[in-house]
């Protein structure tokens, strides 16, 4: 196929080049034309909760001094009520069981929807079963602890033993900074003391995190993931990315659950361009590319477009000359073609007949006036929401409903 435009990596703009989509479903003899549209490695979420995609947002509208507090007030809140409904937390967080999977299972394709083919779920590990029941990378290999203040309270080993178990393999992931207090502040110098600041940590947030302590993340080769829209709504205050990045600190960009942040990592650039209106779209764009699949440690197929032989590939209408800043514009419709591992997943429906599939395996509707496919059946998993809560319940990252 040929392309106007190519994004290999961040650093690198090939335009009219010719690539070759290796898909074992695509018919002989089909070519692809995507036209004047652009070519990217699919994105990378690096931080979501997938039991926590439910709407509204819980909270009482104020702000808090740091994310424990309102942890515990979550709890009591309506959303997290209703969401209930669904799946009643027994605090064992075993996300195979009763429900969880409807929850789960929507929560990915809130990232289907904006054009990624991975996500990091922070919760404690499951078993492989689960993560090899989504239609995307769900990432598996990674360790976590909740907080260094909180400890494991969703299950889990201590952060000590949690991070032994990465054996530096694998990213050891925790929340940290998610505020603007003495409690927030303590985390940093409990991960210092702890000696768990290594190259494998991704911390999340990082909001109360100074210039000395971006040194010292930046000298050990860690990460840290963003989260803005999260950390406006709870916080009021988000990560001081400038900084950050004046330190060489790898970050990334996530959208955390839609209790506390945004619909979808479409709506986390946009929330990201607007906080910080300066910050270079190349840069930005890293965040959900390269500086992820760093992080995340995922091989190389994950964050560009390695050869003119690909199994991972995004295509977004172009609606931007800048395709950094095309990106960040764009929205769920946009998105004309997303391929994980040789298999389409989300789309436009042209692209799908050049395909040999089953159509029983995907479900189709109307965005616009484009019909849209997409793999599996989510709609299934709204109308049985329907059911148990006997209405019609509108969630703003499936776009059918």
């Amino acid at each position: 196929m040929k392309l106007a435009n190519c994004i290999v990596t961040p650093e690198k703009l090939i335009k009219n080049r010719e690539v070759s989509v290796i898909s074992e479903f695509l018919k002989s003899g089909a070519e692809l034309d995507f036209g004047n549209s652009y070519a990217y490695a699919p994105l990378i979420n690096s931080h979501d909760h997938l039991i926590g995609n439910w709407y509204p947002k819980a909270g009482n509208g104020k702000h808090y001094t740091n994310s424990d507090i309102w942890v515990e007030e979550m709890k009591k809140s309506d959303s997290f009520l209703e969401r209930s409904n669904i799946w009643p937390p027994d605090g064992k967080f075993n996300l195979t069981e009763g429900n969880a999977y409807i929850l789960t299972t929507l929560g990915v394709y809130k990232s289907i929807f904006s054009g990624c083919n991975a996500i990091q779920d922070h919760i404690k590990n499951q078993n492989d079963d689960y993560y090899e029941s989504f239609p995307i990378n769900v990432i598996k290999d990674y360790r976590q602890v909740h907080t260094m203040t909180m400890g494991n309270w969703w299950g889990g080993k201590s952060a000590k033993e949690e991070w032994m178990s990465a054996e530096n393999k694998m990213p050891f992931i925790l929340h940290l900074g998610e505020g603007i207090d003495e409690n927030a502040d303590s985390g940093f110098p409990m991960l210092l003391k702890s000696g768990l600041l290594k190259s494998n940590t991704l911390i999340i947030h990082g909001i109360i995190l100074s210039t000395p302590e971006f040194r010292k993340i930046s000298e050990a080769g860690a990460s840290i993931c963003w989260c803005p829209d999260s950390n406006m709504f709870l916080i009021g205050k988000t990560l001081d990315v400038e900084k950050a990045l004046a330190e060489n600190v790898n970050i990334v960009l996530g959208t955390d659950s839609t209790l506390s942040g945004s619909a979808n990592i479409f709506d986390e650039l946009k929330c990201a361009r607007k906080l910080y209106p300066k910050l270079d779209a190349k840069e930005i764009y890293k965040m959900i590319s390269t500086n992820a699949s760093k992080a995340l440690y995922l091989d190389s197929s994950y964050g560009n477009l390695v050869s003119d032989k690909i199994k991972n590939l995004l295509i977004l209408k172009n609606n931007n000359e800048n395709p950094f800043e095309n990106v960040i514009e764009s929205e769920t419709h946009d998105v004309q073609f997303l391929m994980h591992q040789g298999k389409p997943v989300y789309g436009d429906i042209d692209y799908f007949e050049k395909f040999n599939l089953d159509e029983s395996d995907y479900y189709f509707f109307r965005l616009g006036k484009t019909e849209k496919f997409v793999v599996g059946h989510p709609e299934k998993l709204t109308q049985k929401i329907d059911e148990i809560l006997g209405f019609h319940k509108v969630l703003p990252f499936i776009p059918f409903t």
